[in-house]
């Protein structure tokens, strides 16, 4: 919102000598955001006076139109003699009045003004466009001012082209702040001045002879204000004041009507939308669309409705977007003049509508048509609906003043009912919320500064203004009397805090996880959890996979990932493929997080309350609603894992680091991690690792499919692994303990078994460690053979067994016994046979 400070002055009577950045510091004390102060013709230099053309002589031989002119300026040069100037500009003639720029001035940009000779004339000075004044980015042509205005006036003045706008960053809960009236209300509690309110109008009560309305559909539209103005002059143009203020706050003056309903829309708060009366058919009538209707909106866009959005209609169809946009069949024509009777032509009956509609249905709204508007803008944010009446006044007051139409009788109100809002404070709740004391008589004047009534002692009761829909419960106006007071009086104390106890073992697991995958290289990211049906698709995931099943959320970000993750591949291999764009061609990463599971009946959560700890059976309901949340790790790997350098070839990333950092995982949980075949997108079928721990598959990893691979421009050969933790845990946290440490020497022995092809080399090992006993101390599988010697449908496994006694040396024939047990154990359960046996 780009509030002028001149404007500002109207409302409240400011001290004379404070600035644009004094009262942007006030505003900032009092909670606003105030972004930027602009210096609006800070390097401007007068004398800038208004002129008349007395006359004009066109120079030929040149490539573009030169005019030598002589101007009127009054006694402005000092002699009362006229002004010689030349301008290329031709929308002038001579008897206009227009704006001069003399010699020793100085103009936006910085652009000094000095007599100079050109075209073979003397040019003491400039006639001005509204760009080279700063006005605006009309570059077509000469200001042209009408003609009442003096020759000599100080066109600085006139013009208004010296200010300083405030530019106020408006959050959602303040739109009230989206209007004059408002940022004037917060400007006058800052200064403790009194507001002079421009909604404080003397408005006539609704009668039966105003514009025939009917809403439909109360919710949706609870205030419909409709005021006509007849005989208005459609050539009649909007005044520079108005032009300017428009300018200053952001906006390009069109025409008369419309700028006047944009000016009260900046003044008041409330958004009006203006009819031509002659192309309105019969009554006005608010209602839903019908699904599939059509609606030509002012910006000339066909636009196809559905059911939930809200229309303005007459007997010919939707006439506009309730809240958001105008339709194009009734907008107000420009003027036209007749070129042979010069006879202006254009919209004369003017019906001014000042409606509230639902925030939230125009917010959908504008959304859904990708229609954002300044009206949909400030519905959306909350308009004050006792607003409606004064808005339409101070629109038919313009429309009279300004070009000479006559206000009719009929006066138009429907309203809905509107439940008083009361809320009950206890007197010292902002001094206990804060920490300090302000005081009853404190806390009442802050909150009728804002615009409460306020009645009590000891307890408050409260009932906020109309304006401000966010104030709902006793800590609403905590929070206004602390802003207020200023939150730089508010006491810096540390809060007494009771000691803790610490991570659970839970916690620390998890952070004992993350710090051994970074140990092990990989670095951590952060991803956002949000998915699209996209990313599923690349994933290869099937159309019946439970991984599709999501939570949608209302408001997403990005409509293209309108969902909650149900799977941490999507975001990490999204980070890998960034990366990899960016030239990190050699990649490690991991993440840790939460993943979203809708459950199986879906619940609404209750909203709850601020002014005490909910209840226990609040907090189960809450729960209730809430997906499944269970804990994941994930990492991501592609090029390089071992560096190639002077010292030789490196090593490839494979599935075998996968693998690897999966036993990471598990070591730090103290548990023992089984590998073994497995399938599940989006892995490569053949190279798919299924994790299990304790009979539970807790996750896959492996390289991924080619097609997944090749769909998200990933290198070959990349591959990913994931782990449910809270699986993983499903039996609690064991406590990790150091292993011990023998000062004895190892007795090394090794053993290759064939064993069929379909047996996984884990239960192998596994079988091993049963049958070596508590000598073992380690068992490696160091090759993996097949081939003629093996067998047909055979593989050779060769392991290592270390084996280490804690209070002796062992002698070869107890190594030899402890190997001969390991391979009795493995050749029971797997029917391993000794190669070469």
């Amino acid at each position: 919102m780009r509030v002028p400070l001149s404007w500002l002055r109207e409302y409240v009577d400011l001290p004379a000598g404070e600035t644009g950045r004094d009262v942007a510091a006030r505003l900032v004390r009092a909670g606003l955001e105030v972004e930027t102060v602009e210096q609006i013709g800070a390097d401007l230099k007068g004398p800038l006076v208004v002129g008349q053309v007395l006359s004009v002589e066109v120079l030929s031989g040149f490539k573009k139109p030169i005019r030598h002119c002589f101007v009127d300026v009054g006694d402005a040069n000092g002699t009362g003699e006229p002004q010689e100037i030349v301008c290329g500009a031709t929308n002038f003639q001579v008897g206009d009045k227009v704006v001069v720029v003399l010699p020793g001035a100085v103009l936006p940009g910085p652009f000094p003004i000095a007599a100079r000779e050109t075209y073979g004339h003397t040019s003491a000075g400039m006639i001005c466009s509204a760009r080279e004044l700063g006005m605006g980015d009309d570059h077509h042509g000469i200001l042209v001012l009408p003609s009442h205005h003096e020759v000599g006036t100080d066109a600085i003045e006139l013009l208004q082209l010296v200010d300083e706008v405030l530019d106020i960053a408006v959050t959602p809960d303040r739109g009230y702040c989206l209007s004059l009236r408002g940022v004037a209300r917060e400007a006058a509690a800052a200064y403790g001045l009194p507001l002079a309110d421009p909604a404080l109008l003397d408005v006539p009560p609704a009668n039966a002879y105003g514009y025939p309305v009917k809403v439909s559909d109360p919710a949706g539209c609870d205030r419909f204000v409709a005021r006509t103005v007849t005989g208005v002059d459609p050539a009649a143009p909007s005044p520079f004041w108005l032009q300017r203020r428009l300018q200053k706050a952001g906006i390009r003056p069109i025409s008369l009507t419309v700028d006047i309903t944009n000016y009260v829309m900046l003044e008041v708060g409330q958004p009006l939308h203006a009819y031509d009366r002659s192309r309105l058919d019969g009554p006005i009538h608010v209602r839903r669309a019908e699904e599939g209707e059509i609606l030509t909106t002012l910006d000339g866009v066909k636009r196809k409705l559905v059911a939930e959005d809200l229309l303005i209609c007459d007997n010919s169809g939707p006439i506009g977007l309730a809240g958001v946009m105008g339709g194009a069949t009734t907008e107000i024509l420009d003027p036209v003049v007749d070129p042979e009777t010069g006879e202006v032509t254009g919209s004369t009956e003017i019906v001014v509508e000042a409606a509230h509609f639902d925030p939230v249905g125009v917010a959908r709204t504008a959304k859904r048509h990708k229609l954002p508007s300044e009206a949909s803008k400030r519905f959306e944010r909350g308009v004050d609906p006792e607003a409606a009446r004064a808005a339409a006044q101070r629109a038919v007051d313009l429309l009279v003043l300004i070009a000479g139409g006559t206000a009719e009788a009929g006066v138009t109100d429907i309203a809905a009912p509107h439940p008083v809002r009361t809320i009950s404070i206890s007197a010292d709740l902002p001094d206990r919320v804060a920490g300090t004391g302000y005081g009853r008589e404190t806390v009442t004047r802050r909150l009728q500064e804002v615009g409460c009534s306020v009645s009590g002692a000891d307890v408050l009761e409260v009932t906020p203004p109309s304006w401000r829909p966010d104030l709902t419960d006793p800590y609403d106006l905590a929070e206004e009397v602390i802003r207020l007071e200023g939150y730089d009086n508010v006491p810096a104390r540390m809060p007494n805090v009771p000691p803790g106890r610490g991570l659970t073992d839970v916690q620390r697991f998890h952070r004992r996880a993350g710090v051994a995958l970074a140990a092990a290289g990989f670095v951590e990211i952060n991803a956002y959890p949000f998915v699209g049906d996209a990313a599923f698709d690349a994933l290869g995931l099937e159309k019946d996979d439970e991984r599709r099943r999501t939570v949608k959320l209302v408001n997403p970000l990005n409509d293209e990932e309108p969902a909650l993750r149900t799977t941490l591949l999507p975001g990490l291999l999204g980070a890998l493929r960034r990366n990899i764009g960016r030239g990190n061609t050699d990649l490690a990463l991991f993440e840790t997080g939460t993943v979203f599971l809708p459950k199986d009946e879906l619940k609404v959560a209750p909203r709850l309350p601020v002014d005490r700890r909910p209840s226990e059976a609040e907090l189960a309901r809450l729960d209730a609603a809430l997906p499944d949340q269970p804990r994941r790790v994930a990492v991501a790997l592609a090029g390089e894992r071992v560096p190639s350098g002077w010292w030789g070839k490196g090593a490839s990333a494979s599935w075998a680091d996968a693998v690897e950092a999966a036993r990471t995982v598990a070591a730090a949980a103290n548990l023992e991690l089984t590998v073994r075949q497995g399938q599940r997108a989006p892995w490569h079928p053949g190279r798919c690792a299924e994790l299990v721990v304790d009979g539970r598959v807790v996750g896959h990893a492996g390289e991924l499919h080619p097609r997944v691979v090749k769909a998200m421009h990933l290198p070959e050969r990349t591959a990913a692994m994931e782990i449910d933790l809270d699986v993983l845990l499903a039996d609690g946290a064991r406590t990790v303990s150091g292993p011990a440490v023998s000062a004895y020497p190892v007795a090394t022995q090794d053993v290759a078994l064939i064993v069929d092809s379909a047996v996984p080399a884990a239960e192998v090992e596994a079988a091993l460690r049963d049958g070596a006993g508590e000598l073992l101390e380690a068992v490696r599988l160091f090759d993996v053979f097949t081939g003629e010697q093996a067998g047909a449908g055979k593989k050779s496994l060769a392991y290592t067994l270390r084996f280490r006694a804690t209070d002796r040396t062992l002698t070869a024939d107890e190594a030899s016994a402890a190997r001969a047990s390991a391979v009795a154990v493995a050749a029971a359960r797997t029917g391993a046979v000794l190669r070469g046996a």
